[in-house]
């Protein structure tokens, strides 16, 4: 299990969530009510899932992709610790890792 710590974009504490070893991070954050829309569903065609994450849990996590870093070009408040977050699984050696939401995020789904 990996504990996951929801930050807003000012990076106040939201709430935790726990996810599964192998389970996407997008999963994890809609459960939990963050305001991630996934509108293309895990396939890499928009930014709507654009998280930002503590530096340390960027470090660890594996090097984004092309295609993916490509996406980010598109999401708004982007930063250098940006991550598509349909795109990182949990588990592995991270036990818990820190997101926050970016500035700006709107949830379209509801």
């Amino acid at each position: 299990m990996t504990i996951v710590h929801f930050l807003d974009p000012q990076g106040r504490h939201l709430r935790d969530a726990e996810g599964r070893d192998g389970e996407r991070l997008l999963d994890v954050a809609q459960v939990a009510g963050m305001p991630l829309e996934g509108t293309c569903e895990g396939q890499m065609a928009c930014s709507t899932c654009h998280v930002i994450l503590a530096p340390a849990d960027f470090a660890a996590l594996p090097k984004a992709s092309e295609e993916e870093e490509d996406m980010l070009d598109f999401a708004s408040h982007a930063t250098r610790h940006s991550r598509l977050a349909c795109q990182i699984r949990l588990g592995g050696t991270l036990t818990e890792i820190t997101v926050r939401m970016p500035g700006g995020v709107h949830d379209m789904s509801g």
